[in-house]
């Protein structure tokens, strides 16, 4: 992809398929989507709960990186940060976590998590220096409500 003039704006259900092509380009988001929630279906409905914390940097017309953040009106939740490779290391993660946090306070949140895959060292490395902690005396426990949506490890 040849860089453009970098652009931010809120990201919208119709910005789907485009989302889902970004996704599969970074194996580590990829890794991260399950077939349930991260479908049309799943991802239109956490946007439409979720309409002003969710965002896309774009290049030349397409999504080249996107944050989707949503909140249940006490804690925030970060899921699927992504920057396609070409972009990567311009700043472009940083500048989409910086809008997602600002569009959180704008709504009164004063607290943000996300997940980061243990073996994901380049993305452990920027959450630390993103000023997010981690947490060692938690324990994250899951369920799967579906039979489709796996419970991972």
């Amino acid at each position: 992809m040849e860089a453009n003039e970098i652009t931010y704006r809120t990201l919208t259900p119709a910005d789907y398929d485009e989302l889902w092509s970004l996704w599969n380009q970074v194996e580590q988001t990829k890794r991260a989507l399950n077939p349930v929630d991260d479908t049309r279906e799943g991802i239109t409905r956490y946007m439409k709960r979720n309409p002003t914390t969710c965002f896309a940097a774009t290049s030349g017309g397409k999504i080249i990186g996107a944050i989707l953040t949503g909140h249940d009106g006490r804690r925030a939740i970060i899921h699927h940060l992504c920057v396609h490779p070409d972009f990567q290391r311009m700043g472009i993660a940083r500048t989409l976590v910086s809008k997602a946090e600002d569009a959180l306070k704008n709504e009164g949140i004063t607290k943000a998590f996300g997940l980061v895959f243990k073996d994901n060292d380049k993305a452990n490395s920027f959450w630390e220096k993103m000023g997010y902690s981690l947490r060692t005396n938690l324990n994250y426990r899951n369920k799967s409500l579906d039979v489709n949506v796996p419970t991972g490890e």
